[in-house]
């Protein structure tokens, strides 16, 4: 919402300067965006009127013009604009003037022809495209006839006045509003608020029920209202009335249209004119749209309607969207003479789904959804068909028709002085209290420190006591609120153990090289239900913001592929990333999912670039259970053992593996299935995802590290010939349970397939190492463990010892 300054007194008697003014509202009620004025940095334009203008000998779209700019002699300025004409008041910019950009303005030669200066469009100075009006936008602009050659334009365009930019909060929509602001500054500083009432004159020979009929769902609008003006001139606005528009970044158009635009800045009130003779039937109906309903809405784009629409419609069908855009085949234009203006109010979560679903976020639909002033809609519908009026030399008609019109009622909230000064903690009077509430315009009746406060239906926002607490507490002053320690005995913070090893997970995993990346809950459909470690429903919101964020994720790999292909696509091919967070699973009898802790990560391209004494290291499974085991590891996490999977559709069948945690299911690893990498663009790309949820519920303490035995160990090599389906970490575990205490280690360093071993047979070779914390260990007790292993491997997997 931009506020000026100037504006603002006309209702408020404030003579601030603006950077305090600004700095005072967003300590007090929102935040400040900025504070600005056009003719800021600018210097020596001036009003100027075309004496004559003639056609330049040497080129066929420039003109030598012969400029009054209120000195002795005429200035010669050499022009290009389309539009330019003699006796017209124009925007110069003199020699040796600044003009938007901090550009300087030179006296020079434009085909052989002096031009002493420039005359300038509103964009040369400083005004945006998105405010300048379309008769003007690829030309200079006329200033009106009043003004005098030679004066500088600034208050001519409304230049000089200071633009407060607030960024106003959802609940204080009531200073969407000139007149709301008006209120707010005036409780800050404890001013009279003066706001001017309309003085509408009606036509008494005819009655609005002899030109319109309304009906309107109270549930869908619980105001509507209507008048109607007749004989009007639609014609440009007046410069008094452009200048607000231009200066709250709302572009004039016509003198009905931008009183539409001034009440809604004024009052907060949306308004929508229709021409009366584009209304078939001479009746309005408020309603829902129906199936296969379209309208042509006046951004000229044609809209499949749907059924939590809610539309104006005449007889032949719908002719506006309630509360976000007009249609076209309704709207003003030159010829309309006639004008229907509605004001209303509709049902905010309707128009809130209506703006999302259409994309249609205009000024009236962001006010409809937070809210307005219920009881200004009559007036502030009476004030736009005054102005219109006059602006247009029309007669207003008698009455207003009336689909719907909600009892406005004051809320009435009860409070205490205790209460407040217990949540404060000030020692506030209670006139002190009551003060506060009649600078904000409220009704108070005070009884032995209680408070009975009315609240006015433009302060929609206060309902409860909390409420008031939060007044009290803006207009006394956050920054006078007393500092208080705590008491009592204060004990040290810590992190629980959950929030220890969500810390540890991402603390090891960046060690290991890993970059964290996180990315968004919601994904698509297809996406969120791949890479699932369980069964689950997903979860899918009513009203996405888009196709791509419709359900909430069920795994966190998808997302990683995504920033995995956003870099491959910019040339970054060597990239490892992991996300720590929660997906979602729902179970099918129940609405809401549940939330677990989940960790996952991508990897592809290289692990470590070669160098002057190094190879290069490329990404493969075991880089990847290389970081699984050491991140398990090292979170206290032992007996993993791996599986391999061929369950998981999006991977690759013959590289992927389940991980376990004993008989525990905790996650899985491998390559992303190459359908699924082609997909994305991504090459070769290895992944695990594991239940983060599931190790902090071991509650395991974490990695301790133990002194190294002062007794040797005792090392024994073997080399079995096994079948090639029998894996590795079945031989592995075997081993392990069927040894006794002294077997400290397994670890695989051979395998061979070849011509020295069947066909159908491969050697693992492995290094068993025994020790004893406690003493030293004897040949023979390693001999008789180490034998005894041997054999039962050799029963249960029909091994060959080589």
């Amino acid at each position: 919402m931009k506020v000026s300054t100037k504006w603002l007194k006309d209702y408020i008697d404030l003579d601030i300067n603006p950077e305090e003014l600004a700095e005072k509202i967003e300590r007090t009620a929102v935040e400040v965006d900025s504070v600005s004025r056009l003719d800021k940095k600018l210097k020596k334009i001036v009003v100027g009127f075309t004496v004559e203008v003639r056609k330049h000998p040497e080129s066929d779209h420039l003109n030598i013009c012969k400029v009054d700019v209120g000195e002795d002699d005429l200035l010669q300025i050499v022009c290009g604009a389309p539009n330019i004409a003699a006796n017209k008041k124009v925007i110069v910019a003199l020699p040796n003037s600044r003009i938007a950009g901090n550009v300087k303005i030179k006296r020079s030669k434009m085909r052989g022809e002096v031009s002493e200066g420039m005359i300038c469009s509103l964009q040369e100075i400083g005004f945006s495209d998105s405010v300048v009006p379309k008769v003007y936008a690829d030309g200079i602009y006329f200033l009106p006839a009043d003004a005098k050659p030679g004066e500088p334009v600034y208050s001519y365009l409304g230049m000089d006045e200071d633009i407060i930019d607030l960024d106003v909060t959802p609940n204080r929509a009531d200073m969407l509003s000139m007149r709301g602001t008006a209120h707010e500054l005036a409780a800050i500083y404890d001013k009279k608020v003066t706001l001017k009432k309309p003085e509408l004159k009606e036509d008494l020979t005819d009655n609005i029920s002899d030109y319109i009929q309304v009906e309107a769902d109270k549930e869908l609008a619980p105001t509507y209202l209507l008048r109607v003006i007749k004989d009007v001139q639609v014609k440009e606005s007046p410069m008094w009335l452009q200048k607000r528009l231009w200066n709250a970044g709302i572009r004039p158009m016509n003198n009905v249209v931008d009183v539409t635009n001034y009440i809604l800045l004024d009052y907060g009130q949306p308004l929508h004119s229709f021409d009366y003779q584009k209304i078939t039937g001479k009746r309005i109906e408020v309603r829902l749209a129906k199936p296969g309903e379209t309208l042509q809405t006046l951004d000229e784009e044609e809209r499949e309607l749907l059924s939590s629409d809610i539309v104006i419609a005449d007889d032949n069908g719908p002719i506006a969207l309630a509360g976000t855009m007009g249609g076209l085949n309704s709207g003003i234009s030159a010829d309309s003479q006639v004008i229907a203006l509605e004001a209303a109010v509709f049902n905010s979560s309707a128009i809130r789904k209506t703006a999302r679903k259409h994309n249609l976020h205009s000024e009236a639909a962001m006010r409809f959804e937070r809210g307005i002033n219920r009881a200004t809609v009559a007036e502030a519908l009476d004030m736009a068909a005054q102005l219109i009026s006059e602006l247009g030399n029309g007669k207003v008609i008698s009455g207003f028709a009336v689909g719907a019109q909600a009892n406005v009622q004051s809320i009435v909230v009860t409070i205490t002085t205790k209460k407040i000064n217990d949540v404060l903690g000030t020692g506030l009077q209670d006139a002190e209290i009551r003060d506060i509430f009649e600078r904000l315009g409220f009704g108070v009746e005070e009884k032995t420190g209680s408070f009975k406060v009315s609240v006015p239906a433009r302060r929609w926002d206060i309902s409860i006591p909390a409420d008031l607490i939060e007044e009290v507490a803006r207009i006394y002053g956050y920054d006078n609120l007393p500092a208080t320690l705590p008491s009592g005995e204060l004990t040290p913070g810590k992190y629980t153990y959950k929030q220890q090893v969500i810390r540890d997970t991402r603390s090891i995993l960046e060690e290991s090289g890993l970059m964290q990346a996180i990315s968004y809950g919601l994904t698509s459909d297809k996406k969120a239900q791949r890479f699932m470690m369980e069964d689950a429903q997903p979860t899918k919101l009513d009203f996405p913001m888009s196709s791509d964020r419709t359900t909430v994720r069920m795994n966190l790999i998808s997302g990683l592929l995504d920033d995995v292909a956003y870099n491959n696509a910019r040339k970054v091919s060597d990239v490892m990333l992991y996300e720590q967070g929660r997906v979602f699973y729902r179970d099918a009898d129940s609405d809401r999912p549940r939330e677990v802790e989940h960790v996952a990560a991508a990897m592809t391209g290289l692990y470590s670039a070669q160098s002057w004494h190094d190879e290069k290291k490329q990404i493969d499974f075991y880089v990847a259970k290389g970081v699984v085991e050491h991140l398990l590891t090292k979170l206290g996490v032992t007996d993993i053992s791996y599986e391999t999977s061929q369950k998981h559709e999006e991977m690759h069948p013959g590289r992927t593996a389940d991980i376990f945690v004993g008989n525990l299911f905790i996650g899985f690893i491998g390559e992303v299935h190459p359908n699924i990498s082609k997909e994305y663009g991504i090459g070769r790309t290895y992944v695990f995802e594991l239940d983060l949820q599931k190790i902090i519920d071991f509650n395991n303490e974490l990695i301790v590290y133990q002194p190294v035995s002062k007794y040797p160990v005792i090392t024994r090599d073997v080399a079995l010939a096994v079948s090639k389906d029998i894996e590795n970490a079945d031989i592995i575990n075997f081993i392990k349970a069927q040894s006794g205490k002294i077997l400290s280690k397994v670890q695989l360093f051979d395998v061979y397939e070849g011509a020295k071993i069947g066909a159908e047979q491969k050697s693992l070779a492995y290094e068993l190492t025994y020790s004893d914390s406690s003493k030293t260990l004897a040949d023979d007790v390693v001999n008789a463990d180490f034998e005894k292993v041997m054999s039962k491997l050799q029963e249960k997997f029909n091994v060959e010892i080589r």
